[in-house]
């Protein structure tokens, strides 16, 4: 049993010498939509953070993002391929990139944004932790159209049929990561900024943000099927989960002191 894979191509759009992938829409898009909805969310709660900053602030942001997932992808995922084909590694629209990587990209990004624009650091990181959530929906929604990144064989009701999988019926692993990692994490972070207690502790959205990813990533990998050149760490853990733990630990540092700040 198991669900036909649906025949979408990976190109939203071709130009004749250039071709619009879904994956890299999938980039631009949640990152133009942070940038509009933080515009608006400096606005609404009245910060002090001018326009100009957020066109900063959401260039580094991207920058961190490509350089972070992209050095982490080499380092962890595919380091011995790299080796022998060096020029690969600028060659970003073949795919390969890290969250993980991004994310400590980002983070760099943010500590150099804060400081420049003199706002606190931890403040920076819960308006960008708000809005990242939909890149990551938007990118596992763009790893199910490359048929990439599928899960594991099952018997499950709503299994799919992935073409680069053999055709065998898998969890559509990637669907479960967009809801987890993307919706559903969007709607809690949104929901806590909305009281007042949880903007005053800043910081508190982002140690929300790195808990709550971490887990539902460490529980989906479970479910996905590990890279075919890396197979399990240590006999039953995937690099998913082993790079989960450090976010894990730090979101949960982070919690523990913005509880302990007072209002």
């Amino acid at each position: 049993m198991g669900l036909t894979y649906p025949q979408i191509s990976p190109v939203f759009l071709h130009l004749g010498f250039i071709d619009i992938r879904w994956y890299s829409l999938a980039y631009l898009v949640g990152i133009v939509s942070a940038w509009f909805l933080i515009l608006q969310t400096v606005k609404k709660y009245k910060l002090n953070i001018t326009k100009a900053e957020v066109d900063d602030l959401i260039f580094n942001i991207t920058l961190g993002i490509i350089l972070g997932g992209r050095i982490f992808y080499v380092l962890f995922y595919n380091l011995e391929t790299f080796l022998n084909k060096p020029l690969e590694i600028f060659a970003i629209w073949h795919g390969g990139m890290s969250f993980h990587g991004g994310l400590i990209g980002v983070i760099v990004a943010l500590y150099l944004s804060a400081g420049k624009m003199k706002y606190p650091f931890f403040g920076v990181c819960d308006l960008a932790a708000l809005y990242a959530p939909i890149g990551l929906f938007l990118g596992r929604l763009a790893n199910f159209v490359n048929d990439e990144l599928w899960g594991r064989v099952t018997d499950v009701p709503w299994a799919v049929k992935f073409p680069s999988g053999g055709y065998l019926p898998r969890h559509p692993s990637q669907i479960y990561e967009a809801l987890l990692e993307g919706l559903v994490l969007f709607i809690v972070l949104n929901v806590l900024f909305k009281f007042e207690f949880v903007r005053e502790r800043k910081g508190l959205v982002s140690g929300v943000f790195l808990v709550w990813y971490a887990l539902a990533r460490m529980f989906v990998e479970l479910f996905r099927q590990p890279d075919e050149q890396l197979g399990f760490v240590f006999e039953h853990i995937t690099m998913g989960q082993l790079l989960s733990i450090p976010f894990l630990l730090l979101g949960s540092i982070v919690i523990l002191m913005c509880a302990r700040k007072k209002s």
